[in-house]
């Protein structure tokens, strides 16, 4: 072969390990963001849940008596935000 057959041959053996290398870095990235996906799935699922059991705790405070100034606040606050949001959704039904 001459110079220049064999220097095509590398080029093109070079070029085909790249398109390899390529496809599997490109498999690799599609696992990844798939990885990602799931796990803001389950952070979302997890805050939620702390939130909820957040709720839970200042109800049974609230229940037992046994709240800070800055609990009975806080709770006064979350309450008010309900009564907000239901005036809110009540309104919306009226009209």
């Amino acid at each position: 072969m001459s110079d220049l057959e064999q220097h095509i041959k590398r080029i093109n053996d070079k070029l085909q390990q790249l398109l390899k290398s390529h496809q599997l870095l490109q498999k690799e990235n599609s696992r990844q963001s798939e990885l990602i996906k799931q796990l803001k799935e389950a952070k979302e699922k997890d805050d939620l849940q702390i939130t909820n059991l957040q709720e839970k705790i200042s109800i049974l405070k609230a229940a037992t008596g046994n709240m800070s100034e800055a609990d009975k606040k806080a709770f006064e606050k979350n309450i008010s935000q309900y009564i907000r949001e239901i005036d809110k959704c009540i309104g919306i039904l009226s009209e």
